[in-house]
């Protein structure tokens, strides 16, 4: 017989899941209505005075006058920048806002906000509502952001995006860490990988580069598969299915390759 304390960690882990459930539902029902966007990434400590604001500023300008709304955290920084820029070009501003511990106050920058008390299904919907990413210099959340979209591009969980990093001298030590440590010395990672994203300090190529992609259907890291299911661009929760790694098959219909154009 199930003791009194399980009965109560059950119910109470029910009722946490259908949490789960309803804001996966409420932040799908909002964001399945926005158009083509783009999500902006950086730190929420990054001053108004500071160079990387006013390119954030020009970057959410300039995806809005390419048609794409633009998403980013609803918070700081080079978030506020980059809703500033979209909404001051009247276009459709978006932030994902995270509750925390300590305040996060929200920037009066967002034409669409929304409230997340969980950040894996915050990330969810980064991914699965952006066809690209722009990311200013930033601290772990922005590294977070970053390394899930390689994760899930590199091992074709997802249909490849752009991935722009703004900024060289902020993030060449990082790459030169990558190219030496991750690629050379361990083989970690495969030198095709650095394919997967772009480093600029121009945000005007940065937004080409998506636009490249979104409207003239040009091909981000087309040296990875392609699947005839990748179109429409989402499957699920914005992720290809896959093989269970189970499936005791031999040749190419077991690795999903027959699916390949």
């Amino acid at each position: 017989m199930e003791s009194k304390h399980i009965k109560d960690a059950l119910q109470h882990e029910a009722w946490r899941a259908l949490r789960i459930m309803s804001e996966f539902v409420d932040a799908t029902d909002t964001l399945v209505r926005v158009g083509p966007a783009v999500a902006v990434f950086g730190s929420a400590r990054t001053a108004p005075d500071r160079p990387e604001f006013a390119q954030a500023v020009d970057c959410g300008r300039s995806l809005v006058g390419r048609g794409f709304a633009v998403i980013t955290g609803g918070g700081p920084g080079i978030m506020e920048a980059a809703n500033k820029g979209a909404l001051e070009a009247k276009g459709v501003s978006i932030g994902l806002n995270i509750s925390l511990p300590f305040e996060q106050k929200p920037n009066p920058y967002q034409s669409i906000e929304l409230t997340f008390r969980y950040f894996f299904i915050r990330k969810v919907m980064f991914v699965k509502h952006a066809r690209g990413f722009i990311i200013f210099p930033g601290g772990f959340g922005t590294m977070d952001e970053l390394f899930e979209s390689l994760t899930l591009i590199q091992t074709l969980k997802i249909v490849p995006f752009p991935v722009i990093l703004v900024g060289k001298k902020f993030w060449e030590p990082l790459l030169a860490w990558m190219r030496t440590t991750l690629a050379e010395e361990f083989k970690t990672i495969s030198a095709e990988d650095f394919d997967l994203f772009r480093v600029t300090d121009d945000v005007d190529e940065a937004v080409r580069l998506i636009d490249d992609v979104q409207s003239r259907r040009q091909l981000w890291a087309p040296n990875l598969p392609r699947f005839a299911s990748d179109p429409p661009l989402a499957e699920e929760e914005g992720i290809r299915q896959g093989v269970h790694p189970r499936r005791h098959l031999q040749g190419d219909a077991a690795m999903g390759l027959d699916n390949l154009e």
